[in-house]
């Protein structure tokens, strides 16, 4: 995925399917690992992300 914030993308497909799969989990991390930084708009992305996991609304999936 090459665009300017493709980690908050991918939050945005997880949000939008509901669940964190392992594909969208292995994409975020080899986003991070790659880049060596997160954009502002991407780290809040991220939180948003871990903010709705923890109240519940997105579940951690192995599959979709």
């Amino acid at each position: 995925m090459e665009t300017k914030y493709a980690i908050r993308q991918l939050v945005a497909r997880a949000l939008d399917i509901k669940k964190l799969t392992l594909e969208i989990e292995n994409e975020i991390n080899l986003e991070l690992t790659t880049r060596g930084y997160i954009s502002d708009v991407d780290y809040e992305a991220l939180e948003l992300l871990m903010a709705e996991m923890d109240a519940g609304r997105i579940a951690l999936c192995r599959s979709i």
